[in-house]
């Protein structure tokens, strides 16, 4: 392993991008609890992508433009409908004031906002094969930077919803900032949504 892959992807993970905002949202409105488990869900989402990089499902994403706009879209689709279900305050990133945490609720939607993000597959496909030596050990040492990946993820995760839900009862007792929050997640999940459905491979 090497200090340029811990580097570089430090700040692929560190960059707010779905995973990091479903985290704090869930950290905002549900608490540290919540926020630890769309962390954990997150970093569980990358799990089918590494996947596809080991046994080169990846390199079949990248070469198919149908397979790469079938997961395009749905992820579009389902930023989409993040972004209607927060506007209308329903779905998971709905505030429980008493923190109460619906835990399938929480993980599957971490877990589908990573799984429906083609770029994570890419990004396997591409970043790893670089730091991976050839030869027999070369699935094994994928595997271990892969684990490395995921480890990152998760640690940089879980402090961004802590530190969303150190700031949690200043939030809920301050109604039209929470009104303003709620709606600038809504809108950034919108933008992402755009984003992605713009992405070429």
């Amino acid at each position: 392993m090497t200090l340029a892959f811990l580097l570089t992807s430090l700040v692929i993970v560190a960059t707010p991008g779905t995973g990091a905002l479903y985290t704090i949202a869930a950290g905002l409105t549900r608490g540290t609890r919540a926020s630890l488990l769309a962390a954990f869900a997150c970093t569980l989402g990358t799990v089918p992508h590494l996947v596809a990089a080991v046994t080169g499902l990846a390199a079949l994403l990248h070469a198919s433009g149908v397979a790469f706009a079938v997961v395009k879209y749905a992820g579009v689709a389902y930023l989409l409908w993040m972004a209607w279900s927060t506007w209308r305050d329903r779905g998971a990133l709905a505030v429980d004031e008493r923190g109460g945490t619906s835990v399938w609720g929480v993980i599957g939607s971490g877990i589908t906002l990573n799984l429906l993000n083609p770029k994570l597959t890419i990004f396997f496909f591409a970043f790893l094969p670089q730091f991976v030596p050839s030869g027999d050990g070369a699935v094994a040492a994928m595997l271990g930077l892969g684990a490395v990946f995921m480890a990152l993820t998760f640690v940089v995760f879980a402090a961004y919803g802590a530190a969303a839900a150190a700031l949690r009862d200043h939030v809920l007792t301050r109604p039209r900032v929470l009104d303003a929050i709620r709606r600038t997640f809504a809108a950034t999940f919108a933008l992402l949504a755009g984003r992605l459905a713009f992405e070429s491979r």
